[in-house]
């Protein structure tokens, strides 16, 4: 698979699904309804798309991945990417909008949330993807 070739017509969300804030981020962000489907795949069931964005270097367990009209977004610009698609439906929205829309702060950020969830995984005894 290539990013061109996400057929669904939407958006592809591959995330560490043995994380608990990884998966609670992506279950709790709302994607604006122009945003078109949203598909979430969760990295250790494999699939071709986290296989893919493997291969292409994109590590997995250094940050989730988006995969929207071709174009790969990874970490801190993934973040960004589904700030500046989220809507501000609930407070989660609103803020997760206000702190990661600026692409500075979500860099500067990423870093201690990525310790945050390696050090949980390691706590929770989870293997890296």
């Amino acid at each position: 698979m290539t990013p061109d070739q996400n057929t669904t017509g939407g958006i592809t969300i591959v995330y560490d699904g043995d994380c608990p804030f990884c998966s609670n981020y992506v279950t709790m962000a709302r994607l604006r309804a122009a945003a078109g489907p949203v598909r979430l795949i969760d990295a250790r069931e494999g699939g071709e798309e986290a296989r893919w964005l493997q291969y292409q270097g994109y590590d997995l367990n250094e940050g989730m991945a988006m995969i929207e009209d071709g174009e790969v977004h990874h970490g801190a610009d993934c973040l960004t990417r589904m700030a500046l698609l989220s809507t501000e439906s609930d407070w989660f929205n609103r803020l997760n909008a206000r702190i990661f829309r600026s692409p500075g702060l979500s860099r500067a950020l990423y870093p201690v949330l990525r310790g945050g969830r390696n050090l949980t995984l390691r706590l929770m005894r989870r293997r890296p993807i």
